[in-house]
């Protein structure tokens, strides 16, 4: 196991990180509006990662523009570069609007963004807005929030007009994810409008021209007129709250900070206040999704009960999972993230006092330190993304792939894990997954109720 004079000796050091930098967060965030394309201020190099590496999570080809900065941009700046960059893209990609995030060479650089930006012509009802993401600060998680931040900040305007209209702020999940919640609240039968949307922009045909986008994601002009709700939703602690209080704060709209709805109890919170908003009793709909999900629950209880489990998530994923393993009867001895999130551990020790678990909550850590961990006290279970693949192989445990990335599974994120039906889709990953590792080595009967 690792001491903490270890791991002082390398806290400048990542092994096997859990979060990947600032940028993919913030191109995540404006892939899901509408007609957006994001530039990326730095060199091409950097972006070309990022790029790919969403590419291969969501199985799709996606645009993502450099301003393609090179030596001589660190002795004179940036700024010809991005407004050069600019200038092409409308001219090319014909955009809504361009989607700016810095990186550590210009961050390091010092470029003004918003002096260069205030010297742009932009075309008629085109717009631009920009966030500061430097790679060496947060992880993708935190460039998700200052994308969002700066979507809300630099786009929404006073609006005299109020409906009885939801404002919905996703954090860092997949196409399907939103999906969901969307489908949750339209069976409400009120307005809403979910920022960023990323359903319907991979989850559907590529289209034919460099110059068109997808129907999906959120338009512009929803973004503007955000004003014009009567309430914020945000959900995720850490993607999603500060983009929720700008707004709130902005327009003094009632702010719900909820975390993401995956398993029972979160969903049953973010249903709860839909209920109160649209002064509706749940539909019924959503009644047999929740029947339906307790009694499959009940018949799963004798194979997971008592079974460990090793989280390595983002935070807004790892906190409402484990309320659902640990009602599950899942122990979530591990919970270690990339991300540094301040109250994760008190809110996840509140669960663990609950339950009567003892578990191990570390930030800003990776799977190096995990694995220490793992091999002098295993676990039953990993639930993470794909880079706990070689883990799992080496100490013999089963995976359950959830989180970003996901990039050896198909077609997994246009499948949902929040809401009720998403809980059934956890639910049986980690039913086969402790199935697969005792398939062949024991009978049904000894499987059941094995500490």
């Amino acid at each position: 196991m690792i001491t903490d004079d270890n791991q002082v000796m390398r806290e400048a050091l990542r092994i096997d990180p859990l979060s990947t930098c600032q940028p993919l967060g913030a191109i995540y965030a404006a892939l899901g509006v509408h007609a957006c394309l994001s530039l990326s201020h730095g060199s091409s190099g950097c972006v070309r990662y990022q790029k790919d590496l969403i590419g291969k999570h969501l199985q799709k080809n996606i645009r993502v523009a450099s301003s393609m900065l090179r030596e001589t941009a660190a002795i004179f700046g940036g700024k010809d570069n991005l407004k050069t960059a600019v200038k092409n893209i409308y001219e090319n990609y014909n955009p809504d609007i361009i989607a700016v995030h810095t990186t550590c060479l210009s961050e390091t650089i010092g470029d003004d963004i918003q002096a260069i930006i205030n010297e742009i012509t932009l075309p008629k009802e085109k717009n631009i807005v920009y966030a500061r993401t430097p790679s060496y600060g947060g992880s993708h998680i935190t460039g998700y929030s200052n994308m969002v931040e700066a979507f809300l900040s630099q786009l929404t305007r006073p609006c005299d007009i109020k409906r009885n209209k939801a404002f919905i702020i996703p954090g860092f999940i997949n196409p399907g994810d939103v999906k969901e919640i969307k489908r949750i609240v339209s069976l409400f039968q009120g307005e809403v409008c979910v920022f960023p949307d990323i359903s319907d922009v991979f989850d559907v045909a590529t289209p034919v021209k460099v110059n068109q986008y997808a129907a999906g994601g959120t338009p512009v002009r929803e973004i503007i007129s955000a004003a014009e709700c009567r309430l914020v939703i945000s959900l995720g602690r850490l993607a999603a709250q500060s983009g929720a209080e700008i707004l709130s704060d902005k327009f003094s709209l009632p702010c719900a900070k909820l975390d993401l709805p995956i398993g029972v109890e979160a969903t049953d919170r973010y249903i709860d206040t839909l209920n109160g908003f649209y002064c509706q009793q749940p539909p019924s709909q959503l009644v047999q999704e929740r029947r339906h999900l307790i009694d499959l629950i009940l018949n799963a209880e004798p194979y997971l009960y008592k079974k460990k489990a090793a989280l390595f998530c983002d935070p807004d994923i790892s906190l409402p999972l484990c309320e659902f393993l640990a009602g599950l009867g899942i122990d979530p001895a591990y919970v270690f993230t990339g991300s540094d999130s301040k109250d994760l551990a008190d809110r996840l020790n509140s669960i663990f006092k609950k339950y009567g678990i003892e578990g191990l909550v570390k930030c800003n850590t990776d799977l190096f330190e995990l694995e220490q961990h793992l091999q002098n006290s295993p676990v039953d279970l990993l639930i993470g993304d794909v880079h706990g693949k070689r883990l799992a192989r080496r100490l013999n445990i089963p995976l359950v792939r959830l989180g970003f990335p996901v990039t050896d599974r198909f077609i997994t994120q246009y499948l949902p894990i929040v809401g009720y039906q998403g809980s059934v889709r956890i639910l049986e990953m980690l039913l086969d997954a402790i199935l697969e590792r005792y398939d062949g080595n024991s009978s049904e009967e000894e499987l059941k109720f094995t500490l």
